[in-house]
């Protein structure tokens, strides 16, 4: 299970990040955080961007509805999301892991 938590400005979605990878995709959970795989190796920014791509497109958010908020250079790093609740986010969380 993810360990979400819930702010003022949204929710806090933990990340475990694993960069070079083959293929872009949201793989599972890992120590209560979303395990998301990314081809881009982690340099100038272009693995957080390629998350954040993957993130929207996944969970059918917009970009402009994830922020990074910490781990900037870390394999673990924390996203805040804009305007969806934390049932609706699990609910779309659990559509993309089981395929």
């Amino acid at each position: 299970m993810i360990d979400l938590e819930a702010t003022g400005d949204g929710l806090i979605l933990p990340v475990q990040a694993q960069p070079k990878a083959k293929k872009n995709a949201l793989v599972g959970v890992h120590g209560g955080r979303l395990k998301v795989a990314i081809t881009q190796a982690p340099e100038k920014g272009k693995a957080n961007d390629a998350i954040i791509k993957l993130l929207a497109k996944s969970l059918n958010l917009k970009r402009s509805q994830i922020k990074l908020l910490t781990g900037a250079t870390s394999s673990k790093k924390k996203f805040l999301l804009h305007n969806i609740t934390s049932n609706e986010l699990r609910r779309r969380l659990a559509e993309c892991l089981e395929t």
